[in-house]
């Protein structure tokens, strides 16, 4: 990473292209009902005034129905607005059509979510951008005629990122070192992706109130609003300087489920039992077992629970996880619950082997690596415990995120 505090705009032409799929759920559930279309609708978890929209349509962004806003507020603001619960698989499959097209132009394309996607051109430096971008965009209509997406082009993948949301839908933008100075003085600093209102209210406390006046910034005045390496990230960040190519090794996999009803303890079980099921498999499927996992309820009441436990050796099996989860549920209050958060943590590498005087660790491997084999080929769920038959309509698939994404379905 080049150092501070003299650093110069980087003078490099855009090699970067983000992309990113406009109001991805709702446009997707338009393109494949061609009677929504042109219409407010919005994919929410669930069609109750209390649940929150995670996908309005672009008409319904129009109308100011945003991300976050509760199905009874968006109601209130387009009673004829239409409200569809999640599919999907129709998100995964766009997606991975999409994927296949952009691997025909770039040697390195990263999918950053089931939306959005960097290609790194870097090792074809006399390519014309703004003229593939077009042609992506055309090449989408293919795809489905009623899907857009907007495009934005930079030296690193945070401008990519910042120029594909100046001019959302269908926007194509690019920001160099021609341009960037106009274009930050347009934007607020909570434009600028990772910056929120308490990263925005630090920068306030040293006299940053804009984009430039945080471009303008010594290092040393982002240090004393940052306290870390986050102040050297963002200096190199703003002129232009990739920082954001690093991977992370992954923490923990998890899954959280909000009850269309409140349940009793007892209730929950199947459903406690189906998102362990969920988790493990994601977890067996990027290679990991656990050594630590944890379980939390909220209950009607507001209040909170919560349990993690120390494993004396790594679990795989969905079902030795489940049995550790129920022992921790047994401590927890007697309450209707609202909310199950479920979380793996702890990750070792299922290379790593354990043998037991107690039990066969072979014999599971190579049993679980069979009945995931099943399920990968036949879906998911078709070899399940019992106990899940009751929970059929519980814990209801949802999007995985980033790398997520393409382990879970290839």
């Amino acid at each position: 990473m080049i150092q501070p505090p003299n650093l110069p705009f980087n003078p490099k032409p855009a090699s970067i292209l983000h992309l990113d799929i406009n109001s991805c759920f709702a446009t997707i559930e338009q393109q494949a009902n061609p009677l929504l279309r042109h219409r407010p609708i919005a994919v929410a978890a669930y069609n109750q005034p209390s649940c929150c929209i995670i996908a309005p349509s672009i008409e319904a962004k129009r109308l100011g129905i945003k991300v976050g806003t509760r199905v009874g507020q968006a109601k209130a603001i387009c009673p004829n607005i239409t409200i569809l619960e999640p599919d999907p698989d129709k998100y995964r499959f766009i997606h991975h059509q999409l994927k296949n097209l952009l691997d025909s132009y770039a040697t390195l394309v990263t999918p950053k979510s089931i939306d959005e996607f960097a290609l790194d051109f870097s090792d074809q430096p006399s390519i014309d951008l703004p003229k593939i971008s077009l042609e992506i965009k055309q090449r989408i209509k293919q795809i489905g005629e009623y899907i857009t997406v907007s495009i934005g082009l930079g030296p690193s993948r945070f401008l990519a990122k910042t120029a594909a949301g100046l001019h959302k839908p269908d926007g194509l933008d690019q920001i160099t070192i021609h341009n960037f100075y106009s274009i930050y003085n347009q934007l607020k600093l909570t434009d600028l992706n990772g910056i929120n209102l308490k990263n925005q209210a630090r920068l306030n406390l040293v006299g940053i109130y804009s984009v430039l006046d945080f471009y303008n910034a010594s290092y040393h005045r982002l240090f004393s609003a940052f306290r870390s390496v986050l102040a050297q990230y963002w200096f190199t960040r703003l002129r232009g300087y990739e920082v954001d190519d690093r991977q992370f090794d992954r923490k923990s996999f998890g899954h959280s489920y909000v009850l269309p009803r409140p349940l009793t303890k007892d209730k929950t079980l199947p459903i406690i039992q189906k998102l362990t099921h969920k988790a493990a498999l994601r977890l067996r499927r990027a290679g990991f077992q656990t050594q630590s996992l944890s379980l939390g309820f909220l209950y009607t009441d507001h209040s909170s629970w919560h349990q993690q436990h120390r494993l004396p050796q790594p679990l795989f099996n969905t079902s030795r996880i489940f049995k550790q989860l129920i022992h921790l549920s047994s401590s927890s209050p007697n309450k209707p619950i609202k909310t199950i958060f479920i979380s793996l943590q702890s990750l070792v590498s299922q290379d790593y082997h354990q043998l037991s005087l107690f039990q066969d660790s072979l014999k599971d491997h190579r049993l679980t690596h069979a009945t995931d084999l099943i399920n990968h080929g036949w879906g998911d769920f078709t070899i399940t415990p019992a106990r899940m038959l009751t929970a059929s309509q519980a814990a209801l698939d949802r999007i995985a995120f980033g790398q997520d994404l393409l382990r879970n379905h290839p």
